[in-house]
């Protein structure tokens, strides 16, 4: 296998976006749509800011240390497309005979009458993240934040799991429909 003196990733940084790195390894992105931090701190690795945007280096890398790299190039394109473009998940609830009702409460998500429990079902929402409920059964979830995001979406996709049921019969639920 050869061996790579050097990787380098560079991450070019859009008009209207401005990124500003801290002594302390915090990136900062800020925004049309607002600001994103993350801190970015190793042993081995340099994250540097030239003219075009910024780069992740790594001299003489291992196998994790490039797999790092990477990661961290894509976290760095994921919040410079965060504060330009924004995330949105769409998801889009199913139900059979029992007609679920779905409400935003602060920073819960709640699903009433989900196979006719009593009981409501609920969900957290990470961070600033915006959650629409439209048509009775569409569900819109949309930040900055990709991380966040996902994360709420994946909660209200979790809150509506079937327990000691067959899926294949019982499929009502909250469902991913598609990301943007």
């Amino acid at each position: 296998m050869v061996k790579l003196d050097r990787i380098e990733h560079i991450v070019t940084i859009p008009e209207g976006v401005s990124a500003e790195i801290s002594e302390d390894g915090v990136v900062t992105v800020t925004g049309p749509k607002g600001t994103l931090s993350r801190t970015f701190q190793s042993t081995f690795m340099s994250l540097l800011q030239d003219g075009s945007g910024l780069t992740v280096r790594v001299d003489v890398p291992r196998r994790k240390q490039r797999a790092l790299a990477g990661t961290w190039n894509a976290h760095l394109n994921n919040m410079v497309k965060g504060v330009t473009d924004g995330f949105t998940y769409n998801l889009k609830a199913f139900y059979s005979h029992f007609p679920m009702t779905m409400a935003v409460k602060g920073k819960t998500f709640t699903v009433n009458n989900y196979f006719g429990e009593r009981v409501p079902r609920t969900a957290d929402i990470i961070g600033d993240v915006q959650v629409k409920v439209s048509n009775k059964t569409e569900v819109t979830v949309s930040g900055i934040d990709k991380e966040a995001v996902g994360q709420t979406a994946a909660n209200i996709e979790r809150c509506t799991t079937v327990k000691n049921r067959d899926r294949r019969v019982f499929q009502d639920g909250i469902y991913l429909l598609n990301k943007e």
